[in-house]
């Protein structure tokens, strides 16, 4: 396996071991590694935000320095070297394809394997004088401790679940308090979330919007433009709300909406949404049209706001894998087939006098 680069941005120079020069790194981060975490959190260049896997040292470690592992995953890189300050420890990065270290040991990629890979390809074993190497608590799942000490020689020890909480981890010895454990999802840590939902559900949106807009114009008694202007911009407006409930409303109100599963927090907010849109599209109940389109919305909006909700549930340590999979089985296809009905419905109506 190759070093990393020495020629990355962040790498600020070289620090000499017994093996010959490793890059240098700083815990200090750049206006560049900042823009970087906008537009990564933005969903822009995201699956290339990484570094070169391999051994780094973080100020001036010695022998008797700790061991730190991550993901290449750059957020999860500065995350953990910017909570260092002060600090001299060795970083050893695995290569996780670019996924954060949580996402990574639920696909093997943080795992046993690329881990004593790792270890024995940077030659850590030379470098330090000990034999303990501290991993991110939620790397656990894709990690066996016990693989790794007998295959390495190395001890695993599962630091606390916060980078921020590193500094005080190591000056107690390498002991977590309880807090240290538990993985909070404040309303700060929901809202991050939403950029990249909204950056991501972008473009099929345009798609649709697009497409909607042109066959509104279709059926009716009026011109092509005023059918457009009259249903094809309602519909518009409605796509929205429910991409607003779904992926902007859902993860900030979480703990208060009724429900164990996000997509059925999706679809209450949904079905929320859909009655304030009817109300202000004020339907005629003695005409037939009307009356079905109520079902549209009812049908249509709470399913784009399911489908969105339920993208949360793998940001959330609250679900596992398994339940992720459960859900995904159970309401998956009931958004498709509520979501398509109503589209096909709010079609058909165009044809409806």
């Amino acid at each position: 396996m190759n070093p990393p680069r020495i020629d990355q941005p962040f790498v600020s120079g070289t620090a000499d071991t017994i093996i010959g020069s490793v890059p240098q790194i700083s815990s200090r981060l750049t206006w560049s590694d900042h823009w970087g975490t906008i537009k990564a959190r933005s969903g822009i260049n995201r699956m290339d935000y990484t570094v070169d896997p391999g051994l780094y040292a973080l100020g001036s470690p010695d022998a008797e320095s700790s061991i730190l592992v991550t993901a290449n995953y750059k957020m999860s890189f500065d995350s953990l070297r910017s909570s260092l300050t002060g600090r001299n420890v060795w970083i050893l990065v695995l290569d996780t394809k670019g996924i954060n270290v949580w996402c990574a040991a639920g696909k093997g990629t943080f795992g046993t394997v690329e881990l004593v890979t790792r270890i024995t390809s940077s030659s850590i074993n030379r470098i330090v004088s000990h034999r303990k190497i501290i991993l991110p608590q939620l790397g656990a799942p894709g990690v066996a401790a016990h693989l790794v000490k007998k295959l390495s020689g190395f001890t695993v020890i599962y630091g606390p679940i916060r980078a921020q909480d590193l500094g005080e981890f190591l000056d107690n010895g390498m002991l977590a308090t309880p807090a240290m454990r538990l993985k909070s999802f404040t309303f700060s840590e929901r809202a991050v979330l939403v950029p990249i939902e909204l950056v991501q559900a972008l473009k099929p949106t345009l798609i649709v919007t697009l497409i909607a807009l042109l066959l509104s114009g279709l059926g009716g008694t009026d011109s092509y433009v005023t059918n457009m202007v009259m249903y094809g911009i309602f519909f518009v407006v409605a796509l929205f709300s429910g991409i607003f409930a779904g992926a902007v409303l859902t993860p900030l109100l979480l703990p208060y909406i009724p429900g164990r599963a996000f997509s059925l927090k999706g679809l209450v907010l949904g079905l929320i949404t859909a009655v304030v849109l009817i109300f202000f599209r004020n339907p005629d109940m003695a005409r037939l049209a009307d009356r079905l389109e109520i079902i549209v919305w009812v049908l249509f909006v709470p399913a784009v706001a399911a489908y969105l909700a339920m993208n949360f549930t793998g940001a959330s340590t609250y679900t596992s894998l398994s339940g992720v999979k459960k859900e995904m089985r159970f309401a998956l296809p009931l958004e498709i087939t509520a979501g398509t009905a109503g589209c096909l419905l709010w079609l058909g109506l165009r044809f409806i006098v």
